[in-house]
């Protein structure tokens, strides 16, 4: 490795800042390719260059609580420990790092996390797959922003009791991978909007053998006939008020329905009954040419004071042998996981109930992403110290692996190898 010298150019040596035991995620060839490809990557050497700043914003995310110069400082103590770093050095002001994150701007951490944050898990993580299913989650967070005249409009306040909210409201819609808590994908708008229509942002995350579950507030035909189309099956909650018309019993005591677009569902029926009903298969086959088979458990949760809740559930799992009603059932409540996830963002990571830092909504955005990769990353090394043992990520503290990792980050310095002639060389798809 090349050897750096304190008295070296100070304009280089911001070129070996990095995250420490971070980077075994964050590729920094990676990072420079989506530079490039977002017109971020300078052709002259910056003191806050654009892959720097990079790293500054996903640490913000890990020092949530500390003001921007002392994150900075926290990203070169390793390089001035190992007197590697010029004294000549001056850490830039606030203004200066605000200045580079707006320069920035928010398409080289979204397009990082799109790139960077896929499925971790493999068959022996405990917890991470029923069956040949990958077991997923999906719901929304709401965050609060700096409450400033952008902030506002863009984001605005919800209103659930008497008063709007203190602050803008951010919200956040998340696919989640249950066994290992990853945020796999995710969608940023306004917390007074429908999460329903920010479903469509996460689609491109939706594979071929996923189980993704829901509850009723991202329940509806359109979002179960999406999640089917893109190749995975679905377990959504859906509120008493569906009518979920029975056309066959099955053994395991759900049924056979289907769901029928809301423009389809009146002449449906009617033709439906004319032809002797549902469960007739002359009225069956109708109704399924209208819309899309589902299967629906219906149970209840006794709670300590006496009280039910009943919960019904719909799938596109139809053999019942493949997947019986029990066991849904149960694989319903691993749903609660990806609350789980976003307790970890908003309590250990940022410290409790925190408002973001800043102060327009494209910088919003930015910090976002950067805490969701600063969380997935936490998460990835966690499961790589589990993944050999075969044990339950679940069983391992984050809190303490994210100490780990802002220890590291701190200490941990990184120098590029020395220079060699580039080779043509084809990127290996990532293993999922």
């Amino acid at each position: 490795m090349e050897s750096r010298s304190a008295g070296a150019h100070p304009e280089k040596l911001v070129e070996h800042i990095s995250l420490g035991v971070m980077m075994s995620v964050l590729d920094r060839d990676r990072i420079d390719e989506i530079l490039l490809a977002s017109g971020r990557l300078e052709r002259r050497v910056r003191l806050l260059p654009a892959r720097v700043v990079v790293y500054y914003v996903i640490a913000l995310g890990l020092f949530f609580g500390d003001a921007y110069e002392e994150v900075m400082r926290r990203l070169v103590g390793g390089l001035r420990q190992m007197r590697a770093w010029s004294d000549n050095w001056t850490f830039p002001s606030t203004s200066a790092l605000s200045q580079a994150r707006a320069r920035l701007g928010e398409d080289p951490l979204r397009l990082l996390f799109d790139d960077t944050c896929r499925p971790m898990a493999s068959y022996s993580t405990p917890g991470a797959f029923y069956g040949d299913w990958r077991v997923m989650a999906m719901d929304g967070v709401v965050l609060d922003a700096p409450d400033t005249p952008e902030n506002n409009k863009q984001f605005g306040h919800t209103n659930t009791g008497r008063f709007p909210s203190a602050y803008p409201a951010v919200g956040v819609l998340a696919l989640i991978e249950a066994g290992t808590h990853a945020v796999v994908a995710a969608s940023i708008g306004s917390g007074t909007t429908n999460e329903n229509t920010r479903v469509p942002d996460l689609l491109h995350a939706v594979e071929p053998g996923m189980l993704i579950s829901a509850d009723r507030g991202l329940s509806s035909v359109a979002i179960f006939t999406a999640l089917v189309e893109h190749g995975a099956d679905a377990l959504l909650r859906v509120s008493s008020q569906f009518r979920l018309d029975v056309t066959e019993q099955l053994p395991d005591g759900s049924h056979l329905s289907v769901l029928l677009p809301p423009n389809r569902q009146s002449p449906a029926r009617r033709k439906t009954d004319a032809l002797g009903g549902p469960a007739t298969p002359t009225g069956r086959a109708h109704l399924e040419s209208q819309g899309t088979v589902c299967r629906v458990i219906t149970y209840t949760v006794d709670h300590p004071d006496g009280a039910g809740d009943t919960i019904r559930l719909i799938t596109s799992i139809l053999d019942p042998e493949a997947a019986p009603a029990l066991d849904l059932a149960a694989l319903y409540q691993e749903r609660w996981e990806i609350e789980l996830a976003f307790r970890e963002l908003q309590v250990h990571q940022t410290g409790g109930p925190r408002v973001l830092r800043s102060k327009s909504p494209e910088m919003v955005r930015q910090e976002i992403w950067g805490l969701l990769i600063a969380h997935y990353a936490v998460r990835h090394i966690m499961h790589q110290a589990t993944v050999h043992h075969a044990l339950d990520p679940d069983r391992v503290s984050f809190m303490r692996s994210l100490r780990i990792v802002r220890r590291a980050v701190t200490t941990d310095a990184d120098f590029p190898p020395s220079p060699r002639a580039p080779t043509p060389q084809t990127r290996p798809e990532r293993d999922h």
